[in-house]
């Protein structure tokens, strides 16, 4: 059992709520990645996901798409994005996974990839254009480096492959909230209320939720039928915003970012 898969356990089994938080590796400076992620990690994060710059990320809304540009621009690079894993990990316990795409990891090569995962820290990887009828290699080097596979299903998911997903992972099952990409807005409330406790019935792993979250009150929302959130855009944006902003210091921009990943998590205002 991955230290992800044993975390999200724990969590369900004391009926807490899991908060994932995922960042683009080299955004929205080169240097500032590591310090946000250490920054929600002191914050309350369950687990981050590190994302993995690639030029066409195609579950990606355009906050995450700018973030990728922005961070490859910069000079993002796989060995960087290791280097940031390894640095996390090194004053860490928190579950840390990569989230990307197929194309680098096939470029990598994929047991090498796994291994240098594993080697710096990595439990796990989710790669949303890699679905489980054609995940073997990864599935089989990512057990061999000790790294779980997490698989998505959606509102369109049929019920077999719903099971499928969930037989398949061995992170936790990830239900994207609407039929859309990342940083859409949320559906109607009735239907994905639906959709995620139908979920609920067919999945065994962890299942947690995604996409479209921006706010403690959305999260509590969606997670009536899961065991956690996850929340991407909205904290790009809000690094963005913050990095831009250049009366402020590095001090202040992880601050706020403390601030606003603490009332994500528990929906304390943020100080004014």
């Amino acid at each position: 059992m991955t230290r992800l898969r044993a975390h999200l356990d724990g969590l369900r089994q004391r009926g807490e709520t899991a908060m994932g938080l995922f960042l683009t590796a080299g955004f929205p400076a080169p240097g500032a990645t590591l310090g946000i992620l250490r920054t929600v990690d002191d914050a309350g994060a369950d687990f981050i996901e590190l994302g993995m710059p690639f030029s066409d990320p195609v579950a990606e809304g355009l906050p995450i798409q700018m973030a990728s540009e922005r961070a490859l621009r910069q000079g993002a690079s796989m060995a960087g994005t290791f280097e940031t894993a390894a640095a996390f990990r090194a004053k860490s316990d928190t579950p840390l996974v990569l989230m990307g795409y197929a194309n680098p990891v096939f470029r990598y090569g994929v047991g090498d990839f796994c291994a240098d995962a594993a080697s710096s820290g990595v439990d796990g990887l989710i790669l949303p254009d890699v679905p489980p009828e054609e995940a073997g290699e990864i599935e089989g080097a990512a057990a061999e480096h000790g790294l779980s596979i997490t698989h998505l299903i959606a509102p369109n998911t049929s019920d077999a492959r719903v099971r499928l997903v969930d037989d398949r992972s061995t992170g936790f099952v990830y239900a994207v909230s609407v039929t859309g990409l990342t940083g859409s807005g949320l559906g109607d409330d009735d239907a994905t209320d639906a959709y995620l406790a139908h979920a609920r019935g067919l999945v065994e792993q962890p299942l947690l939720v995604g996409f479209g979250i921006k706010s403690h009150a959305d999260a509590e929302r969606l997670t009536r039928h899961t065991d956690g959130f996850i929340v991407g855009s909205a904290l790009i944006r809000e690094a963005e915003r913050l990095w831009d902003d250049g009366d402020l210091t590095d001090s202040e921009r992880l601050a706020d970012i403390g601030d606003w990943a603490r009332a994500l998590k528990t929906g304390a205002p943020e100080p004014s």
